[in-house]
């Protein structure tokens, strides 16, 4: 759990990054408004460059969002361009498979990626697959998470709330005038929106991973905001799913799902939502920063807003702390010692200042480096900037990314989403499943201390 202390200290770093984003919106081009810092990788003068001796690495990252797919890969053709001597052999491909999944089937054909996204840091730290993050790379970052003491990433950025991406049109037309200030204000707009003849609502049901930003949207209000530490409570059978917020925060969602979004949304997969708002097939998706770029080149002429959904106190309660996860060095790469260098390189070259902001613009997220970054961000992001500068504004995360005692099974999120799938299609009953889901927490926790 972070302290009140460092987590004062990680709001005054997020509003240096929202003044420094914000003073760039009228810059010319985002490669243009970057530091002009001299780079590790990319001015290497050829004499120099043939004097290296070849190197290579492998390289694995999560594919399901197209925009941070493309950044990435797009981070290292620039980067091998002008590092002629080191090869990177990028593993990263798409899967229907989660990419904790991923990662592990990986791991067992002897194909773990030299240098890997990790999201599940514990899962794998434990298991002996990666290193701690080099004191000189430690060093580029604000403060890291640390687990078991130790820095094991390199943030690639930092945590940043998801929202309501909603079309302005569709809004006019079903005679919204006014943004929510209580979640039964955001069900009076969803009537409103279904009574115009527009689905209200577009999910990406397909990928896993979509169904928990309502999921966890819903718990984030009902339990995390009021107990950051639920997750050890729950392992320590001090909590239930079958509680009474739990099973509130589950009959919502449950009731969101069955009158209010598209018909369609197990077979709609998360690449596919935003042309359904652009085409006016949806009014709305709930989604994070990544998708404001996706939707602006699907139609630039599409005018879009973005707001966090406040719960029906009106408080706003949204994802934004830091949690240990960004690229590692796995223990197999740090025995070599010319990979692990080719490999510190890289990360250099991905963090420094005009690398950074075309991955960073690319996905409209807020850095995680010391040294500012800068690039012109949207009417959008300007509002993700001033959730995550705003005190009363409570930061939170989803049910997966805590850590320490508060880490969940690492397989539970998937199962318990694909459970909540089956509960709005079977139209369950929300406490009989919330009884499955603890029978199969226990489980899995009981698996794991084998």
């Amino acid at each position: 759990m972070i302290s009140r202390k460092k987590w004062m200290r990680f709001s005054a770093l997020i509003l240096g990054a929202s003044l420094v984003l914000s003073a760039c919106g009228g810059g010319s081009s985002n490669a243009n408004n970057a530091a002009n810092a001299p780079t590790s990788g990319g001015n290497t003068a050829p004499s120099q460059q043939e004097d290296k001796q070849p190197v290579s690495f492998t390289i694995g990252y999560a594919t399901g969002d197209p925009a941070t797919k493309k950044a990435i890969a797009d981070t290292i053709q620039r980067f091998t361009e002008k590092n002629s001597h080191i090869t990177i052999k990028d593993y990263s491909e798409t899967s229907s498979a989660s990419y904790l999944d991923w990662l592990k089937t990986k791991d067992a054909v002897g194909e773990f990626p030299d240098l890997v996204e990790m999201r599940d840091t514990e899962v794998f730290a434990d298991a002996g697959k990666i290193v701690e993050l080099p004191s000189d790379l430690i060093e580029l970052f604000n403060d890291p998470p640390k687990v078991e003491g130790k820095v094991w990433n390199a943030p690639m950025q930092v945590n940043s709330p998801q929202g309501i991406i909603y079309s302005k049109k569709a809004y006019e037309a079903a005679g919204v005038t006014e943004l929510p200030t209580t979640y039964d204000e955001f069900l009076e707009i969803q009537e409103k929106l279904k009574a115009s003849g527009i689905s209200p609502l577009v999910v990406g049901g397909k990928d896993i991973f979509h169904m928990g930003f309502w999921v966890n949207k819903f718990l984030v209000d009902q339990v995390y905001a009021d107990d950051p530490d639920w997750n050890s409570k729950r392992t320590a059978q001090e909590v239930s799913f079958t509680d009474a917020n739990v099973v509130q925060a589950m009959t919502d969602y449950k009731e969101l799902f069955q009158n209010y979004v598209d018909k369609g949304w197990l077979s709609t997969g998360d690449n596919q939502t935003a042309s359904f708002l652009v085409t006016e097939k949806a009014a709305q998706l709930f989604s994070g920063t990544w998708m404001f770029t996706q939707i602006a080149e699907a139609d630039p002429n599409f005018e879009f807003g973005f707001y966090a959904i406040p719960d029906r106190e009106g408080k706003l309660n949204v994802i934004g702390l830091p949690s240990p996860a960004g690229w590692s060095i796995s223990t197999e790469a740090s025995k070599d010692a010319g990979k692990q260098e080719a490999i510190k390189e890289f990360i250099r070259f991905f963090f420094e200042p005009e690398n950074y902001s075309l991955y960073l613009a690319s996905i409209n997220a807020i850095p995680s480096t010391k040294e500012a970054v800068t690039y012109e961000s949207s009417e959008q992001m300007q509002v993700v900037l001033e959730l995550m500068a705003d005190p009363n504004v409570n930061k939170s995360l989803a049910i997966n990314n805590w850590w320490g005692e508060n880490q969940i099974p690492p397989q539970f999120r998937n199962w318990y989403y694909k459970l909540l799938q089956e509960l709005v299609v079977t139209d369950g009953d929300v406490l009989d499943y919330m009884k499955q889901a603890d029978t199969e927490y226990d489980n899995q926790v009981k698996v794991n201390a084998m």
